[in-house]
């Protein structure tokens, strides 16, 4: 049986833009000893670990005349050369020219011809750094059969994983008879698979939302997402047309001082962070000169992951936990930073109800860098529904607090990179890592040219925060 791309994954790769990519992203920064971790170093590690990411070989192939979604079958010309990359800034490059490197990569869409994953080694950082920028498409990842490369490259330890048994050898590809031949059998013996894929190849992607909702585990919160509009006023701003061009901004922040601020006012971390991010919009919406009433505010489609009630998750299994689109509005109206922490942490409790997020510590659980496979499945849930019932995609997934490794080289600093929608000019990324809470903001090089703003406006918010007397 071939090992065909289900029907809202295929919906969701031909509706895919030359403006408007659906792949997600990461930028791992590194320590070098003594320039132990060299491009052929990393190559190496990433040729390794492609032995647990069997999917990261494959291509998909479409069917003659969309009888079917395509089939992911082996590359037979697979090329590690092409999918790792290498480049440079000019030595000593800064944190902010490696940004702007960032934006201009993630812009580019991914090949179709070829597996839907690229890495780019960047040398020249100051302080002897390099960096790993990754991206892959969003029908790539799915939390249970693929996990992202981000998640499996990393480890606790400075030493080599040992690599699969044997040796990859690529199948030979199906020609256009044999595409034509299963299409016409799958149809035959699975009737019912046949006519929900002329429904979703036939319709656009929103067709598909009750059974995204349903496959997410909450009907309501993804139908919340498409009936209630997004709030208008300041928020528009943010739901301009996006256009091809990106730019990049990442923001590093102490987890101690989000946890001061938990413990003196009873919340949760997450909570403290959503608030830090409505200051910040607020901030930058007023340094644009817009008037932001008392009763404006933004709302954010937060991906949230799920636990059954006194489930208890091994690591393989909270890939596949219920993830269910949540809509939090942000009080960006609020004036007092304290009222805004007040607002945002009884919105997010009447938003959950009886649900039960997974927890950070159980999402730490994971091995390697879990934080970049939960984004892409965020990603996905978002690219499912439609774009005009929120502002802004936020994804927070807490990360591990021990140095991680690739090879032999450090872990020092992770930004994560969302994807942005036909009419969303923003997209926030949040994990922790070691002691810090990392931002990555994507955006719209039109919309939002002033992203580095924001970013310094985040710092400023929390700084806000953490200066009330309590």
């Amino acid at each position: 049986m071939p090992d065909r791309l289900p029907a809202l994954d295929a919906a969701l790769l031909y509706g895919e833009q030359p403006s408007t990519p659906m792949h997600v992203g990461s930028v791992a920064v590194f320590e070098r000893r003594s320039g132990d971790f060299d491009f052929d170093t990393a190559m190496q590690v990433i040729g390794q670990r492609l032995d647990y990411l069997p999917r990261y070989r494959k291509r998909l192939l479409p069917v003659p005349g969309h009888l079917a979604p395509p089939v992911w079958t082996d590359d037979v010309d697979f090329d590690l050369g092409y999918h790792v990359r290498r480049s440079a800034l000019p030595a000593p490059g800064s944190d902010h020219q490696l940004f702007d490197l960032v934006a201009r990569l993630m812009q580019r869409p991914l090949d179709r011809e070829r597996p839907l994953w690229e890495a780019y080694y960047i040398e020249g950082l100051e302080g002897d750094r390099v960096a790993l920028v990754t991206k892959a498409h969003q029908v790539l990842v799915d939390g249970a059969r693929t996990v992202d490369l981000a998640q499996v490259l990393l480890d606790e330890g400075a030493a080599d994983r040992t690599p699969a048994e044997g040796e990859w050898t690529p199948r030979r590809m199906p020609g256009w008879s044999r595409l034509v031949t299963d299409a016409i059998t799958d149809a035959a013996t699975r009737p019912a698979e046949l006519a929900r894929n002329v429904r979703f190849l036939a319709e656009d992607v929103v067709s598909g939302l009750g059974r995204t909702a349903r496959t997410a585990g909450s009907f309501a919160a993804a139908a919340r997402s498409a009936t209630a509009p997004a709030r208008t006023g300041p928020a528009r701003r943010l739901n301009s047309r996006v256009s091809g061009g990106r730019v990049f901004a990442g923001v590093r922040t102490d987890l101690d001082s989000f946890k001061l601020i938990r413990a003196a006012r009873d919340c949760t971390v997450n909570d403290v962070i959503f608030t830090v991010l409505t200051g910040a919009l607020r901030k930058w919406l007023e340094s644009r000169g817009q008037h932001v009433p008392p009763s404006a505010s933004v709302r954010a489609l937060v991906p949230t992951a799920l636990q059954h009630e006194d489930a208890e998750f091994s690591p393989a299994e909270l890939t596949t936990s219920r993830l269910v689109p949540y809509l939090i509005d942000l009080p960006v109206g609020e004036p007092a930073p304290m009222l805004r922490l007040q607002h945002v942490a009884h919105e997010m409790a009447e938003q959950f109800g009886s649900d039960r997020p997974v927890t950070a510590r159980t999402m730490v659980k994971m091995g390697g860098f879990a934080p970049a496979t939960m984004n892409a499945l965020a990603a996905r849930v978002a690219g499912s529904l439609p774009r005009r019932g929120f502002n802004v995609l936020i994804a927070n997934t807490p990360g591990p607090q021990e140095s991680l490794y690739a090879g032999p080289g450090r872990l020092s600093a992770i930004y994560p990179v969302l994807p942005l929608g036909r009419d969303q000019s923003l997209a926030v990324g949040v994990t922790s890592y070691q002691g810090d809470v990392y931002f990555g903001l994507n955006g719209d090089r039109k919309a939002m040219h002033d992203v580095d703003v924001l970013a310094d406006m985040i710092e400023e918010s929390l700084e806000e925060l953490r200066g009330n007397k309590w």
